[in-house]
């Protein structure tokens, strides 16, 4: 965790670990059979920081929770976005976070059908709002918007020169305040899945 969130997951070999934990690379293959065991283990680490929602309490709330925590995990560690769902030997704190998930779409009153929507479009949203954040801070228009916008000839293109020059303006870019706008406008399209016929 300590090399990835570091130097990113290029960065994860065993070589690289060896050298990291003062050991010969090939005494690590008596713990650890393959690179995909450790991202394995990796990811379920992540998932371990993420709120597990609890059955009982209201959804929404829940589902918002465990939303917004899973966007703090992956700021914190965003080189475990390209391969969070992608792991097919998942850890115990992954299929417990996704039972958790499930359990409370179903006891909720959502269909089968309508959770494996609800699950994938919250997801979709969270993962995709992680990855423009990562976009955003990569190309450093976190610290230099201003720069960047004062380089561009957008006399052509008023409505960009607007929303530019506001944010330009603005004391820090609204990741957290503009996550949380479309994270209640996802919940709302969930809420009308449970909420429409089955039929």
């Amino acid at each position: 965790m300590k090399i990835a969130d570091s130097s990113g997951l290029d960065a994860v070999t065993m070589r690289g670990l060896a050298v990291e934990l003062g050991v010969r690379p090939m005494s690590l293959y008596h713990h650890i059979a393959t690179k995909e065991e450790l991202l394995d283990a990796l990811i379920d680490v992540v998932h371990t920081e993420v709120y597990v929602p609890r059955t009982g309490a209201d959804w929404r709330e829940e589902l918002a929770r465990r939303s917004r925590s899973l966007w703090d995990a992956l700021g914190r560690h965003p080189w475990a976005l390209p391969v969070m769902e992608t792991r097919v030997d998942p850890g115990a704190a992954n299929l417990a976070g996704h039972e958790a998930v499930l359990d409370v779409l179903r006891t909720s009153g959502f269909s089968l059908e309508a959770t494996a929507n609800a699950y994938a479009v919250l997801d979709a949203f969270v993962y995709g709002a992680a990855l423009q954040r990562i976009m955003l801070a990569t190309a450093g228009l976190e610290d230099t918007a201003g720069q960047v916008a004062q380089a561009m000839n957008l006399s052509r293109h008023p409505r960009i020169a607007e929303l530019a020059g506001h944010y330009v303006n603005a004391a820090e870019y609204p990741f957290t305040r503009t996550f949380d706008v479309g994270l209640e406008l996802v919940l709302d399209g969930i809420a009308r899945l449970r909420d429409a016929d089955p039929a």
